[in-house]
């Protein structure tokens, strides 16, 4: 039997983008220079994650190994209005025709067909320093901004092999054989079922400037949908294939049934999807050299009666199979191009949310519980024993309803209130 195989296309990461660096407190100190006023910098926006099709991999192996990756952060902001360098970003390398989802939803955020690098975490913006603040009555800001958070997201990596044409059938049909002779593909090939495990993609040339390309798909077997053998794990990667060449070994010669095996082939497709099952179909009759005229014949009129072509060969002898990659040819010029899977993920910031979400809680008699994300990354960078600095915190209490919620839930003066670590008293 052949040994397991490190062919690898599904993986599960997490991501993190870079945090964005903090807006710097500063003030410009120069001899015989009076008041120079606040100088504090800009933080530097952190690393996004950067997704990049590689023509040169064909697994998802290396995720296999590392599950997490994690973009620099930005560079702190400095004195004299100096920004922060920005951080780079991290390329992630994958083979070309994977697909990106979202872990919890499985929704599409990215199909890395083409060549254009995709940005699917952003690193988090960097913080304004105190020059920002500086204002005709606040001449003196003693706080900055600190940097956002960078984009976290868990993301499920399926690749499916990008190709026109895809050889479907049970296994031990001749379907590797096929491949091998129509093409320049060399896939294992041997007299036991399961030869074939992993999808082998083989580059058909038809003339000069004609060709397509063909993906053995590794058999399927019955239950083959729903998780059973090894078509669970391959038929992803019939999903874009334009159009299926179905193979049958029409001469039964393992003791089975050609149209038995062609029903159950379908019902395996149905099953999976209900778009792959309408995907055009060209069905071959192999091992025709093994097989009687009445077989042949027989089988042709059950596919024929179906409405699909039927082409009789055998990959064997090469009976059929040269005029064969002529056919495809004409018929793919007839079908609409590889599909591409549209992004369908939409990020939660971007739905119609609060741009400034909070909630508070009683959490006890004389206790309230602010939870503010935003609030806290504010609160950071606030000096709460300067005047000025927490008067702009107390703006945003305001601005943002917590203080309206507050007196809404009864509360008291002198009462606890709670913003992540912090704690303050309430005062009218």
């Amino acid at each position: 039997m052949p040994s397991t195989s490190n062919f690898i296309d599904v993986a599960t990461i997490w991501l993190h983008a870079g945090k964005g660096g903090d807006g710097a407190v500063s003030f410009h100190r120069e001899k015989f220079v009076a008041a120079g006023g606040p100088d504090g910098g800009d933080g530097g926006r952190g690393g996004n994650i950067v997704f990049q099709a590689d023509p040169n991999l064909s697994t998802l192996m290396d995720f296999r190994y590392k599950r997490k990756y994690t973009a620099p952060d930005g560079e702190n902001g400095r004195g004299a209005r100096q920004k922060g360098k920005d951080a780079d970003d991290l390329v992630i390398r994958v083979p070309r025709g994977t697909v990106l989802k979202e872990a919890e939803t499985g929704l599409v955020v990215a199909d890395l067909s083409g060549d254009a690098p995709v940005i699917v975490a952003k690193g988090g913006r960097g913080g304004w320093g105190n020059a920002r603040f500086a204002t005709p009555t606040r001449q003196i800001p003693r706080f900055a901004k600190p940097g956002l958070p960078g984009e976290d997201m868990h993301l499920t990596l399926e690749l499916k092999v990008i190709a026109d044409v895809g050889l479907i059938g049970f296994p031990n049909v001749g379907k590797s054989t096929l491949i091998s002779t129509i093409s320049a593909a060399r896939p294992k090939i041997a007299n036991y079922h399961f030869t074939t495990l992993t999808p082998v993609l083989g580059v058909v040339r038809v003339g000069p400037e004609q060709s397509f390309v063909c993906a053995d798909i590794p058999g399927l077997i019955e239950g083959a949908a729903d998780g059973v053998g090894l078509g669970h794990d391959f038929l992803r990667h019939v999903e874009r294939c334009r159009l299926l060449l179905h193979v049958v070994d029409v001469s039964g010669c393992e003791g089975r049934d050609p149209k038995e095996d062609f029903e159950q082939i379908n019902h395996e497709l149905e099953g999976f999807s209900t778009e792959l099952a309408t995907r055009p179909q060209i069905v071959l009759g192999n091992k025709c050299d093994v097989a009687t005229p009445e077989q042949v014949e027989e089988f042709k009129q059950f596919v024929e009666a179906k409405g699909l072509t039927f082409v009789p060969i055998s990959a064997a002898t090469r009976q059929g199979v040269d005029a064969l990659p002529a056919l495809v040819y004409s018929r793919l010029k007839e079908l609409p191009p590889v599909k591409v899977f549209e992004a369908e993920y939409v990020k939660p910031s971007l739905v119609d949310a609060p741009t400034r979400p909070f909630t508070v809680e009683r959490t006890g008699a004389h206790e309230f519980t602010v939870d503010a994300p935003w609030l806290e990354r504010i609160l950071a960078g606030t000096n709460v024993e300067d005047y000025e600095s927490l008067q702009y915190f107390q703006t945003q209490l305001g601005d943002s309803g917590i203080l309206d919620e507050l007196v809404r839930q009864n509360v008291e003066e002198d009462d606890t209130i709670k913003i992540g670590e912090y704690e303050f008293d309430y005062v009218y």
